[in-house]
């Protein structure tokens, strides 16, 4: 299960990136208006930023989703890895010996 929510979100994350790379800022229509450049309608006249800002969206809220599943998944899988004896301190630390023979004089 982890495995392949590690795969989903790599692809995810991927694909996330291409996205916002696609996107243009604000002021790239500005540059068409004037007559520096032929402005791109692939989607449309005003589509594209409705399809490309919602499956932004999407996969930005499916990216956290899972950096939070992945994050409570492996903290678990650190905590069941632990064995008991990996628990206790005493089995590291080496006894202390006490000299109980010298007396501190009243």
């Amino acid at each position: 299960m982890y495995e392949i929510l590690l795969i989903v979100y790599l692809i995810v994350s991927i694909i996330l990136v291409g996205f916002v790379l696609i996107q243009q800022g604000k002021g790239a229509g500005m540059g068409a208006s004037f007559g520096s450049g032929a402005s791109n309608t692939v989607f449309g006249a005003s589509g594209a930023g409705n399809f490309m800002t919602r499956t932004t969206a999407v996969l930005a809220i499916a990216f956290f989703v899972l950096s939070l599943l992945l994050g409570n998944l492996s903290s678990n899988k650190a905590s069941a890895d632990k064995t008991f004896s990996d628990l206790t301190i005493e089995e590291t630390v080496a006894p202390v010996e006490v000299d109980t023979s010298t007396q501190i004089p009243e």
